[in-house]
């Protein structure tokens, strides 16, 4: 993972560049830059690949859904909330765990990419959304709101906005779990670790689980302070 990044690896897949190297100075002149809009990146990603993150197939990937499921503190959610979906892959996992799940991209492809993939799936609704400008308050409360791979993408204004939408909309027993890389790249405008910070002291949640690696940050916050074990009575 040191040597080429995922979203590295896309940039350089989205440019068609003619090596493998992930220097920016050997990019196509058409790859989104940093000052790009977020609609132009991601757009080159999807005419790259339908799965421009390796989301399916990586065992990095793979090894992160299954830390965040566990992460979670309940077996079971009433109402969650998903932003940042993409294809829909960490969609599919959550809605064995859900009543209802929303799911939001801000890319037209992304959002079909997710519909398809949960099109059997009756619980589940896939809609574009820009968030947290879109924040869908008509369908909350939410016990459960995943913002993954999503908040670096955020200035800080709007990261503020996103924590403040977040704990508008948790039920009293609401889970709020976070899951970002953490290694530099250009279209980052803030940090994993800003953003779970702000997160940490902006939304009043209590923090149940911390892991850290080099290359990952995931953190549980939940209004409902207990553990695991003495939510099962096991204290």
């Amino acid at each position: 993972m040191d040597a080429l990044t995922p979203r590295t690896e896309d940039r350089i897949a989205a440019a068609d560049a003619h090596d493998n190297t992930h220097d920016d100075t050997n990019l196509n002149p058409e790859t989104p830059s940093p000052a790009s809009s977020p609609a132009t990146y991601f757009d080159a990603l999807y005419r790259h690949s339908d799965d421009p993150w390796h989301l399916r197939e990586g065992w990095y990937e793979s090894r992160k859904r299954s830390l965040t499921l566990a992460l979670l503190p309940r077996p079971r959610y009433r109402n969650a909330f998903e932003p940042g979906c993409a294809n829909g892959e960490l969609t599919f996992e959550l809605a064995k765990r859900c009543d209802a799940l929303l799911a939001a991209d801000l890319h037209e492809r992304a959002v079909q990419l997710a519909g398809e993939r949960m099109a059997a799936a009756s619980q589940v609704r896939v809609e574009r959304r820009t968030v947290p400008r879109d924040w869908p308050t008509e369908a909350g409360p939410f016990d459960l709101i995943v913002i993954s791979e999503f908040a670096y993408y955020l200035n800080a204004a709007e990261l503020a906005a996103l924590a403040d939408c977040i704990a508008s909309s948790l039920t009293p027993d609401g889970t709020l779990l976070a899951c970002h890389w953490r290694r530099p790249f250009a279209e980052a405008l803030e940090s994993a670790d800003t953003a779970h910070a702000l997160f940490d002291a902006r939304c009043g949640l209590a923090r149940l689980a911390h892991h850290d690696e080099a290359d990952l940050l995931i953190d549980v916050w939940s209004r409902d302070a207990r553990s695991v074990a003495q939510r099962e009575g096991l204290l």
